[in-house]
Parts: structure tokens; C-alpha cells; sequence
């Protein structure tokens, strides 16, 4: 652990939710991204030690029903995994593992949200993240300025306008908030109907304020079957 995370860390319990349960239909009909393997490790293993370079209380995984994967895995630190049944959706997974930890965490405890095939994420940016949050007392989210020129398609194939990306960016994960905030944020969007697409998303309809924590874009989730050699890659690189 660097000096910085034993200042920043100090006094302050840090547990990490995966939601895993998701089909991930974009990726495969049959096969789940989270199992996908680079170098011998599943991508879920792969992001699980990279949460475990920060010093964690523990870390949840959202799984789905009928997952016989994820509790046959060698995870880094095992002894802090814990497990719970995800749901239909992401925020559905998120929120049950949230009422999971409420029963072994507190209100104040810290809470990063990560995707399961996120793997490429650097100790660099967790350790920024979490330092500026628990620093601040605000819920923070990593993210990248948007680089490329937007368009706006209404009618397609037709652009309909050029979008200023001037204060636009790219939201990544994780995303950290305090467990009771990010629980009851994400309880009132559900109850009127709000999308949410992040957490960051239900807190903002709750009005809480969010920082944005400058990310790196090799922390790309894997999403379609040519994100997995491009991650292969990208961790290749970062080991060397």
C-alpha cells in the first residue's frame, strides 16, 4: 500500500460492488464477456485484482442464477469476496448489493461501483479516485473528455447537427459514492421511473453533487468480441 492510500484510507472503510449478472448480448448470444480469458485469467479475475490493488474492506459480486462460474474462481484476496443474486438489469444488481453490504457495512462506508469487464483500470486512477472523494466528501466518477467530433443523427442517415463536445465527457467506472447516498439515490430514481445508466446518473437526479476524476482511455470495458484482444493488449503493455 502506497503512503498515499494509508493517509487517504485511514479511518474509512472502501468495498467494492461488481455487478456480473448481466448477458451481455452485444458481446455474445452464448457466451458471457466476464469469462472470456486473457493470459490464463478470466477478464473478471482480471478486474477483481485490479480493484485488490486498493486497500478493500471487501468486494461483491452481483451474479446471475444460474452462474456456476464465478464462485469456482481463484480470486485475489478471496477472503474478501462475497456474493449476491443480481437482477434484471444493472441497477437492479447494484442496488441488491447494496442491501447486501447493509447488513455487514455502514451508511458512511465508501462504495466504488465497477463493470466486471473493465479490467484494463490502472492503480494510478483508483487510488486518484479514491483520494479525491474521501478528500472532497463527495461521490466521484472517472471519466475522459470527449476527443472525437459528435454528430447528431435524428433522421438517419442524415446529420442533423454538430455537437459542441467542448464540456462533454466520457463517464468510466468505477464510480464512488458512500453506501447510504448511493443506496437511497438509487431507490428514488427506480420509484419514479428515471433511467439510470451509472450511478452517477441516479445521483445526480438526487441533486447530489459529482466530480469527475480525469480517467485514461485505455480503461475500456470490454463490450464486442474485438474489445477482448485490444484489452489482451492493453494489459500486456501496462505489465510491461
Amino acid at each position: 500500500m502506497s503512503q498515499n492510500q494509508q493517509t487517504y484510507h485511514q479511518n474509512h472503510n472502501l468495498w467494492a460492488i461488481i455487478p456480473a449478472a448481466g448477458s451481455g448480448s452485444r458481446f455474445s448470444k452464448t457466451e458471457l464477456k466476464q469469462y472470456q480469458t486473457i493470459d490464463h485469467q478470466t477478464v473478471l479475475e482480471h478486474t477483481i485484482a485490479r480493484l485488490n490493488q486498493l486497500p478493500l474492506t471487501g468486494y461483491v459480486l452481483a451474479i446471475g442464477e444460474q452462474d456456476n462460474v464465478a464462485k469456482t474462481l481463484p480470486f485475489a484476496q478471496a477472503e474478501k469476496s462475497h456474493f449476491c443474486l443480481g437482477g434484471a438489469e444493472r441497477v437492479n444488481s447494484v442496488l441488491n448489493a447494496l442491501h447486501y453490504l447493509s447488513k455487514i457495512a455502514h451508511d458512511d462506508d465508501w462504495v466504488l461501483v465497477h463493470d466486471a469487464a473493465r479490467p484494463c483500470v490502472t492503480q494510478e486512477n483508483l487510488e486518484q479516485l479514491v483520494q479525491n472523494a474521501i478528500q472532497a466528501g463527495q461521490s466521484a466518477i472517472l471519466a475522459i473528455p470527449v476527443r472525437d467530433t459528435l454528430k447528431r443523427v435524428e433522421n438517419s442517415p442524415y446529420i442533423s447537427a454538430t455537437v459542441d463536445r467542448s464540456t462533454l465527457w466520457q463517464a468510466q467506472t468505477p464510480q464512488i459514492t458512500k453506501l447510504g447516498v448511493l443506496k437511497k439515490a438509487i431507490e428514488m430514481a427506480l420509484a419514479e421511473n428515471v433511467t439510470i445508466t451509472d450511478e452517477a446518473s441516479a445521483l445526480e437526479h438526487m441533486g447530489e453533487h459529482v466530480q469527475v476524476v480525469q480517467g485514461r482511455s485505455d480503461n475500456i470495458k470490454i463490450t464486442y468480441p474485438d474489445d477482448l484482444e485490444l484489452a489482451r493488449l492493453i494489459l500486456a503493455s501496462q505489465h510491461n
